[in-house]
């Protein structure tokens, strides 16, 4: 075990530039905070490259208990004065333990290869909260993987990665860079292609989602690029009873991930 009391310290340096996107994707660095998600990185075998904690590790929740988890790796564990790590954490009440790891970048195609798809495409979502809930979402509900298109907020956010809870671990997610090539290789798989849109004249509830098929889910804003809106085996929309215009991207994805599950029950 390590410890730092200098905030001129290089390690410190270098994880504080981590809060910037370049930095992140030039070292392949990102980072996670907090005691639950610290706790399902180790419980599924992801060893970071630091672990910082703080005494205040020792106040919080559970702290005591993941601390006994983190000793086993003791040549990635570095002591920080509390001021010192709520200097770098990027919450407002820190639980005094935050780590680094290295990114896990995962090839579209091994969701590909997965029996009974359920595959979610997120295509610009700019809005980190979204982000974060629907990676949580599609693992909560079992998707095959999620797939992030050019233009997407950063997966790597410090905000998303908070927001998923550690589904960031538990599910694929792949990044692609050509989003039609993407659409024509699912569908050359015999991959379903089915977007959202309030113009559609289908409903959730007609369509039949047992068979192998990708959800696209738009840009907040925008909606989803006509490209793919062209290329879509079906367009679908959530009833909408009330005088609400829209749904949130993250509340409508859930939506339609339950359909699924409802459906493939």
């Amino acid at each position: 075990m390590k410890k730092i009391n200098s905030p001129s310290n290089p390690i410190i340096k270098e994880v504080k530039g981590l809060y910037k996107k370049r930095e992140r994707w030039n070292k392949k660095l990102f980072l996670i905070e907090g005691v639950k998600i610290v706790e399902e990185c180790i419980k599924w075998n992801i060893e970071p490259e630091y672990i910082f904690f703080s005494n205040d590790l020792f106040k919080t929740t559970g702290g005591e208990r993941l601390f006994n988890e983190i000793k086993k790796y003791d040549h990635k564990l570095i002591n920080l004065p509390n001021r010192l790590l709520k200097d770098i954490s990027d919450t407002k009440n820190p639980q005094g333990i935050l780590a680094v790891l290295n990114f896990n970048d995962i090839d579209f195609r091994v969701i590909l290869e997965k029996k009974d798809k359920f595959i979610i495409i997120l295509d610009e979502i700019q809005d980190p909260g979204n982000m974060g809930t629907i990676i949580r979402t599609a693992d909560a509900f079992g998707a095959s993987g999620v797939v992030l298109t050019p233009n997407c907020v950063d997966i790597y956010n410090p905000k998303v990665v908070r927001s998923t809870m550690g589904s960031l671990f538990h599910i694929p997610i792949a990044q692609v860079e050509d989003k039609i090539q993407l659409i024509e290789e699912l569908k050359n798989k015999h991959v379903k292609i089915y977007a959202t849109s309030l113009e559609s004249a289908n409903y959730v509830y007609d369509i039949d989602f047992r068979r192998d098929f990708a959800l696209v889910i738009g840009n907040e804003s925008k909606g989803i690029s006509q490209q793919i809106l062209d290329l879509a085996d079906n367009i679908v929309k959530i009833p909408i009873m009330g005088n609400a215009e829209s749904l949130n991207a993250a509340i409508a994805s859930s939506i339609i991930m339950y359909e699924t599950v409802r459906q493939r029950s």
